[in-house]
């Protein structure tokens, strides 16, 4: 399968794991094998200077990474800590010069409606909103079809939270083996709201593989998207 890798960017987390065990010389790999950016899951697991020094060297930049810590932002009592910490992930966002940081709804809460849980998360971004404001960064929610107990599994759920919110600081992570996972057509599922999307993440299903090894049709998948309008990177996040 063919996708230019200039118009991608290479989740260190699970690409060229195999050649190095050190983030920073995995941006070296990722350049050498023709991506434009990286990205990543922690942040405070990383040596912060080293990864700079590699963005440097490369000239790579970084797509982006976890708003810590990863909470379950459908539970309101998770807010205060949420809210306080965010800031020092802005703050790494914009060291590194990554527009987007990533979050999740969280695990289902029993006996609380999906409609409650959905507002308690409008309710923390819309305040995360205000604290990004002026920074550059955006909050992504992606919806995570394979969670256990996952509240936000569809990207249907999702969209309709981000719309509500209603702010550019607050958008969509879409993650096109999520969608295959839960059964969702991208057109269908996303059609005129591509708008809501600021990043794609991609893999092959089943199996959660590079693009080519399973059975998505993910070229056309990601030409339909560009003719809707997105201009920003693809994540390769897959399995080598």
């Amino acid at each position: 399968m063919s996708i230019n890798r200039g118009d991608c960017s290479a989740c260190i987390e699970m690409l060229f794991t195999s050649e190095s065990p050190d983030p920073a010389q995995r941006i070296h790999l990722a350049a050498a094998a023709g991506f434009k950016a990286v990205e990543f899951w922690l942040w405070s697991n990383k040596d912060l200077d080293a990864v700079k020094a590699a963005l440097r060297d490369t000239g790579l930049t970084v797509a982006g990474f976890v708003a810590e810590p990863m909470l379950s932002l459908n539970d309101p009592t998770n807010h205060a800590r949420f809210l306080a910490a965010l800031p020092a992930s802005i703050a790494t966002a914009q060291r590194l010069g990554a527009p987007f940081l990533y979050i999740q709804g969280g695990s289902r809460l029993p006996g609380v409606t999906d409609a409650d849980q959905a507002q308690a998360l409008v309710t923390v971004l819309t305040a995360a909103a205000d604290i990004l404001q002026g920074s550059g960064v955006t909050l992504l929610l992606e919806p995570v079809s394979d969670a256990r107990d996952g509240f936000l599994t569809h990207a249907a759920q999702g969209l309709p939270i981000v719309a509500a919110v209603n702010r550019p600081e607050v958008r969509l992570l879409y993650d096109l083996f999520h969608a295959a996972v839960a059964g969702e057509p991208l057109a269908a599922t996303v059609g005129d709201r591509t708008r809501l999307i600021g990043h794609v993440h991609v893999a092959d299903h089943p199996g959660r593989g590079a693009p080519g090894a399973g059975t998505l049709t993910l070229e056309a998948d990601l030409a339909w998207l560009r003719a809707q309008g997105y201009t920003g990177l693809f994540g390769m996040e897959h399995h080598p």
